[in-house]
């Protein structure tokens, strides 16, 4: 068993994917992470901004949720129409694209990749901000701990959708089931004291009053608290990972996961509101989160409290696992229309796209470490991209219905339009009220992304004109033996292998040798003892030994030279190109060799031509007694 084994398991066979395919109960971890554990930052984003309003500030939290809660049901509905239209993985990029056109779904493409960088960044950085709160002495090692939590959750989405799955349950239904208790418990308390609940922990008083209510700060928090929305497209993009009926089980989780998370949020905010919790400054000494404040007033600072603030750590931690479930998916189906490489499109040995989940995950490291793992730096650029695939997606949900006018097409399509005019207005908000803060990054990072895009098509596409053939295969000269060079360094049994090799090829070969030390004379006489002497004895022309000098001790230039000076001078001619090779016994033994025949092979690509071609002699160490 190898390293890649134990890390993240054996390969799966292509014939064994449907076991690798979900239904709601795994799909809620993998695709609702994201969207639930929202629950445990989105009110504090918007509890954050009204700090300045001191007490006062806090009674406004509860309209504000009643507006992000009727917005999510309204994505919600819109959302659920998708996932029945495009039962192949109706993502923003594929309904822009099919209805809106390419450039409207390159938009949509570029949104949602950094929506989900940013998702996979802030809920680490919430997670790790969960644990600072409840052990602040770990402030100093913030970044640490989210590096160590994202290699955590990369290896784990390698391992497979599946196995995400189930190792995901237990923390999500744990974390679902603390909250819930103690939203039920905080409600029960309230009730009981007339709505005057008394915290079991003191709560730290609100910070003085510093600045008057605005329109200007309401749409600023109202922005903020969107964050809490995001996370909800994840299961129309991975329709394909559930069981059949897939449409069915996927409707189903994502029914599940809006209708958790809208108690959760509401539950939280009418909580924060009666106890008079206010949010305080993430980063500093004695910041606590939101949840924390909550559930030790709720219950005390006792064992449930411990296992509240340790599930939502490990889940905010892990709710980086719905970029990771759908950055991958994304890219694969980018990457099939030409606009990333096509190394995306392709499967790993776990059935998961592999790299567009280390490319993930490396870009997530960058963003952690440029924030310094702070969730409050990182959520103003967090919904931009998000609600501007909303948007585009269900703009493009709207021509759909317009196009196939289907039976009840009419009032699908007005949802899709309400859905794509509610969060067209949100992204207007956010963009305004975040653009200093930060947004104007995602602004930037779009058209970026495009360029690139649109660049790698262009390549893509002219790559398939310039290789495009519909002549025949040239018959006529294909009976003509090719020149056959060899570069030799000394005599050896990696040279014989060579040697052996190239006259199976062709009966003229040239072993080219470069003159650096005194070793020519001794190569020499070896040539006509081991090589020409055994050829003459057969009847057979002997390959010829070339000695090219080299007065300045360079090796890879004079080979790759006379090569071309063979070429040019045998015109029409096809030059084969035998690379001898040690193949070490042990992998780090390669660093203990030169590696001039990779060297040759690479100038010779660079520099060579169609009628140039270079095949490796391997002689292998590891197989030698």
């Amino acid at each position: 068993m190898n390293i890649l084994d134990i890390l993240v398991g054996k390969p799966i066979r292509t014939s064994e994917e449907r076991a690798e395919q979900i239904g709601p109960a795994e799909g809620v971890p993998i695709f609702g992470l994201d969207s639930l554990s929202s629950a445990a930052y989105g009110p504090e984003a918007a509890l954050s901004l009204l700090m300045p309003l001191g007490l006062a500030g806090i009674h406004y939290i509860l309209p504000v949720s009643a507006a992000i809660i009727t917005l999510l049901v309204v994505v919600y509905c819109s959302y659920r129409q998708t996932i029945g239209a495009y039962p192949s993985g109706g993502g923003s990029f594929t309904v822009a694209r099919l209805n809106l056109g390419p450039s409207a779904g390159l938009l949509a493409a570029a949104a949602l990749m950094a929506d989900y960088i940013l998702t996979a960044a802030v809920g680490i950085s919430a997670g790790v901000g969960a644990l600072v709160s409840a052990v602040p002495s770990l402030l100093p090692h913030t970044v640490a701990l989210c590096m160590a939590i994202l290699i955590a959750v990369t290896i784990l989405n390698l391992r497979g959708i599946h196995q995400a799955g189930v190792i995901f349950a237990v923390p999500t239904y744990l974390f679902l089931g603390t909250l819930l208790i103690t939203i039920g418990a905080g409600i029960l308390r309230a009730a009981t004291s007339g709505g005057h609940p008394s915290p079991v922990v003191p709560i730290p008083p609100p910070p003085a009053v510093t600045a008057a209510m605005s329109y200007w700060l309401l749409l600023k928090v109202f922005a903020s608290g969107c964050s809490a929305i995001t996370g909800v497209e994840a299961v129309s993009n991975g329709v394909l990972a559930f069981r059949e009926s897939a449409v069915d089980n996927a409707r189903r989780t994502l029914t599940i996961i809006i209708f958790l998370l809208a108690i959760l949020l509401a539950g939280i905010s009418w909580l924060v509101n009666v106890y008079g919790i206010a949010a305080t400054n993430p980063g500093q000494h004695g910041y606590q989160s939101v949840l924390s404040m909550l559930t030790s007033a709720v219950f005390g600072k006792g064992a449930f409290y411990y296992l509240t603030m340790g599930s939502v750590l490990v889940v905010l931690s892990l709710s980086a696992n719905t970029a990771f479930a759908d950055f991958p998916r994304l890219c694969r189906a980018i990457a099939e229309n030409n606009y990333l490489p096509h190394a995306f499109a392709y499967r790993g040995r776990r059935l998961v796209y592999t790299y567009g989940i280390v490319i993930l995950a490396l870009l997530c490291a960058g963003l952690l470490v440029l924030f310094g793992g702070v969730t409050d730096r990182l959520i103003p650029l967090y919904a931009v991209g998000a609600f501007l695939a909303f948007t585009l997606s269900q703009s493009g949900m709207v021509v759909h219905w317009h196009k196939h006018r289907g039976p009840g097409w009419g009032p699908k399509a007005v949802v899709n339009a309400a859905g794509a005019f509610a969060t067209g207005i949100t992204v207007v908000v956010i963009l305004v009220a975040k653009f200093a803060e930060g947004a104007w990054i995602t602004l930037l990072f779009i058209p970026l992304t495009i360029a690139l895009f649109v660049a790698i098509h262009r390549h893509y596409h002219a790559v398939e004109t310039l290789t495009a053939c519909k002549a025949p295969v040239r018959v006529a000269g294909l009976n003509e033996h090719p020149i056959v060079v060899v570069p030799v360094e000394r005599w050896s049994d990696i040279t014989r292998c060579g040697i052996e090799f190239a006259a199976r090829l062709s009966p003229e070969v040239i072993a080219v040798h470069v003159e650096t030390s005194e070793r020519a004379d001794s190569l020499g006489e070896e040539w006509k003892l081991y090589v020409e002497k055994p050829f003459l004895d057969s009847g057979r022309k002997p390959p010829r030994l070339q000695m090219v000098p080299s007065p300045y001790r360079f090796v890879i230039v004079p080979i790759v030279q006379y090569i071309l000076d063979v070429s040019n001078t045998n015109a029409g001619r096809t030059i084969i190109v035998v690379l001898p090779e040690l193949v070490e016994g042990k992998w780090y033994e390669y660093f203990l060799h030169n590696q001039r025949a990779r060297l040759v092979e690479w100038v010779l690509i660079a520099r060579g031509n169609e009628r140039i071609f270079t095949v490796t002699a391997p002689w292998y160490a590891g197989h030698r007694k």
